[in-house]
């Protein structure tokens, strides 16, 4: 019976998938400069520190090595995987880019039910933002973008934008925590939306471009404030 409480643990808690929890912390971390590039990750030194069994570390490493954040090195094993900040902003311009083009399209071709949809995920996260709950914010806008790549009815292009996402989600999950950054990503989220609303798609392409590079800026200062020598501001890596 223990056993079995044990396993119920790190399945389902109050933040859901033990295994989510664990890959959200790493990913702070690593985006944020805790965990520099080419530090070790052990299983077993991490199930202790997270109070859990090493398949729940696992599966969140497999997730981390799947965004890239991680990598397999010889015979180190798992290690945090080198990535600039420059890099992460070319990203960020790139996503940006396939995103306005989704949103455009998607403002052109959704049906009632889908802007629908949107309206009613929109609509709730305003209560994630009052309690600024950035794990719930994040899942969240992970489902409103992805409401918007299927309103595309292009599936290709849907793919697209879902694997440069893939490669982001951590650098977007992380740029939350900046400021008042999840604020005004809901203020963002709703320029979107009125320029639906109004079957703009121009003007709902311009403003989610924007609003990615909002993101990439706010990103970029969390990770100056975190992790940038004072006399060596160009020196740091993720």
């Amino acid at each position: 019976m223990a056993g079995l409480l044990k396993v119920a643990a790190e399945t389902e808690d109050d933040g859901g998938l033990l295994s989510d929890r664990i890959r959200n912390a790493l990913t702070d971390e690593i985006a944020s400069g805790a965990l520099v590039a080419g530090s070790a990750l052990e299983e077993q030194q991490l199930a202790d520190r997270f109070g859990a069994s090493r398949t729940p570390v696992r599966e969140a490493l497999r997730q981390l090595v799947v965004s890239g954040l991680v990598e397999v090195r010889g015979r180190r094993g798992l290690v945090v995987a080198r990535m600039t900040p420059e890099r992460i902003m070319d990203m960020f311009e790139t996503s940006a880019e396939i995103e306005a083009m989704c949103v455009r399209l998607a403002t052109y071709r959704m049906t009632p039910l889908e802007r629908s949809r949107l309206i009613e995920l929109h609509d709730g996260s305003l209560a994630m933002v009052e309690a600024n709950d950035v794990d719930a914010y994040d899942a969240f806008n992970r489902l409103f973008h992805e409401c918007i790549y299927s309103a595309t009815h292009n599936s290709f292009m849907a793919e697209q934008a879902q694997d440069v996402r893939a490669r982001l989600s951590a650098f977007r999950r992380t740029q939350l925590r900046q400021g008042d950054r999840i604020r005004k990503s809901r203020d963002e989220h709703s320029a979107i939306m009125h320029a639906i609303a109004e079957g703009d798609g121009d003007t709902a392409s311009r403003r989610m471009r924007a609003h990615m590079l909002n993101a990439a800026a706010a990103l970029r200062r969390y990770i100056d404030d975190r992790i940038r020598p004072v006399d060596e501001p160009e020196q740091h890596n993720l």
